[in-house]
């Protein structure tokens, strides 16, 4: 790897580009972007506009939200800037970057904005975009990633999209899907909004619903607080509840992996796989609120998540070439299942329900990384409850029969937590995925709960790819692992997404499946990155050159 480490952990005292502050039920999270502090060199930051070190910084801001500020119910995002929100994606930072970086930065920023309506649907912390000047591309993205968009009033200030007209090049995070799909943008407006690059300025914006409201600037400021206060109302966050500090996570890198406190990560360069092994808690978990919050980030389910999260965005960006992720799982079985008890007894709890959207986010990432996903069920796993929605989520699993020694099989078994608590971005179950919303089997599978089930039981019902011997064990993973190895990278992206998302479609897919099939395409197109494409020729001064033919 030659360019330097890009590391996803960050905390507010090393912020350059956002500010977070908090009166009582209202956060705000102020952009002012640092020109000089641009993740790679070659580029300024300007007109608040933002690369993967400024959406890095959002993340953190808005996971601290979540819990380390529990009376939260609406986060304001509005700009330290005078007259510009923000002017989106940097355009030079795009023009230079690989295609692998545009795209691994386009899902990041995707899933940071569809965290924001993650939020929001299920943990009633709601968002105000508070446009207080121009906003452009990608800031409006952001801005309807929101709830509400208030936009200033002030004959100047404009929402608009101008990747077409300008760049050659679509959207990247959900603004198009978000036009029509959320803010029901009429199709011929939409149109024109897509087609020019000047925006759409005060009644106008309101009267198409590119924005919610509009206020004069004397009564900007007057109108985002009564408008939070209103947001806030409906929010059901505790209003006298302590937060949990979320300190660095321990880490410890490696050439060829990392290891966390419950997280490991292994790396074969020369079979490029990578190998995630989930540990099960080594010492006994509370079970009651009291001991919840006081172990805090050393919660097991919440450090979990924390390490997975963090393991899977390295080995995104940094690890490109690694292109199958084993999963596996090791230790007490019963310890998970007594873990997602818990989850499931404390439900309605602030700090229960935002560990389970941590742990519902961070298996999202999973299904949609452009990985092959294989899960291993081998002796001393524990694929059971929460983390038997690995295996679900793999592309293949392969579970190890020990007929001659059952007491050392390894079981597969069902919780609360495989039935609705840790849906995908389809808002289906992966279980429900897997059987095509097929009511009897989810039913019978239902009434399997909590049962240990072997090899043969699991692949009786469906829930295992294989179930070899330990004879056949060893010979049937490698060749299944060096076939895979062995085809086109390319191709198998295309492949696992089909595959990954059968059936019921939404907002959020669409947003995914747009990125991959349209904005990949565009992105790679001469039109867009030729040396007389749109997008490299801005700024320079030179006119773009297309090739006419419709494709």
């Amino acid at each position: 790897m030659n360019a330097p480490l890009v590391d996803y952990q960050t905390s507010p005292d090393r912020y350059r580009h956002w500010t977070l502050t908090v009166d009582g039920a209202i956060a705000t999270l102020t952009m002012m972007v640092d020109e000089d502090g641009g993740l790679r060199d070659g580029y300024k930051l300007k007109l608040n506009s933002y690369d993967l070190g400024v959406d890095i910084e959002l993340h953190d801001a808005v996971q601290r939200i979540r819990f380390e500020h529990p009376q939260v119910r609406t986060v304001v995002v509005t700009s330290g800037r005078d007259r510009i929100f923000c002017s989106g994606a940097n355009i030079f930072m795009l023009g230079k970057s690989s295609h692998a970086w545009k795209v691994n930065f386009c899902k990041f920023t995707n899933e940071t904005r569809n965290g924001l309506e993650d939020s929001s649907q299920h943990s009633g912390l709601k968002f105000l975009a508070a446009v207080n000047g121009a906003c452009a591309g990608g800031g409006y993205e952001l801005a309807a990633a929101c709830d509400e968009i208030l936009l200033v009033d002030d004959r100047s200030s404009s929402v608009s999209l101008p990747e077409v007209p300008l760049l050659g090049v679509l959207p990247g995070t959900g603004g198009l899907t978000r036009l029509t799909d959320k803010r029901k943008v009429r199709h011929d407006h939409a149109d024109i909004f897509c087609t020019t690059s000047e925006g759409v300025r005060g009644q106008r914006a309101k009267d198409w619903k590119l924005v919610d409201e509009i206020a004069k600037p004397a009564q900007f400021a007057q109108a985002v607080r009564e408008r939070a206060l209103k947001l806030a109302e409906a929010g059901d966050r505790p209003a006298d509840a302590k937060g949990v500090l979320l300190t660095p996570l321990q880490r410890e890198f490696t050439a060829d992996g990392v290891r966390y406190g419950v997280v490991t990560v292994n790396i074969d360069r020369a079979a490029r796989t990578a190998t995630l092994t989930i540990h099960a808690p080594a010492s006994l978990q509370p079970s009651d609120i009291g001991g919840i919050e006081a172990a805090g980030v050393h919660w097991w389910p919440l450090q979990m998540a924390r390490e997975l999260d963090d393991a899977i965005l390295h080995l995104r960006t940094n690890e490109t070439e690694i292109g199958t992720w084993v999963l596996k799982t090791a230790g007490d079985a019963q310890a998970v299942l007594a873990c997602d008890a818990v989850l499931a007894a404390h439900a309605s709890h602030w700090l229960a329900r935002e560990t389970v959207g941590l742990i519902r986010r961070t298996f999202a990432r999973i299904d949609v990384s452009s990985r092959s996903l294989f899960a291993l069920i081998d002796e001393g796993s524990c694929f059971v409850g929460t983390l038997a929605e690995l295996a679900f989520a793999a592309d293949r699993s392969y579970m190890l029969a020990l007929p001659d020694a059952p007491e050392k099989a390894p079981v597969l078994t069902l919780s609360a937590m495989n039935f609705g608590p840790l849906p995908m971005v389809t808002g289906q179950s992966r279980l429900a995925r897997r059987f095509y919303d097929d009511e009897a089997q989810l039913a019978m599978l239902k009434a399997k709960a909590g049962e240990p089930l072997d090899a043969d039981a699991a692949m009786e019902l469906g829930l295992v790819t294989a179930n070899p011997d330990d004879i056949d064990w060893a010979d049937e993973i490698r060749l299944a692992l060096e076939e895979r190895a062995s085809m086109s990278p390319d191709a198998l992206t295309g492949l696992e997404a089909n595959l990954r998302f059968n059936g019921q479609e939404n907002m959020a897919t669409r947003v995914f499946g747009r990125l991959s099939a349209w904005q990949n395409w565009i992105f790679n197109r001469p039109n867009a990155v030729g040396d007389l494409g749109a997008l490299k020729v801005y700024g320079s001064g030179n006119k773009a050159r297309f090739d006419f033919d419709r494709i």
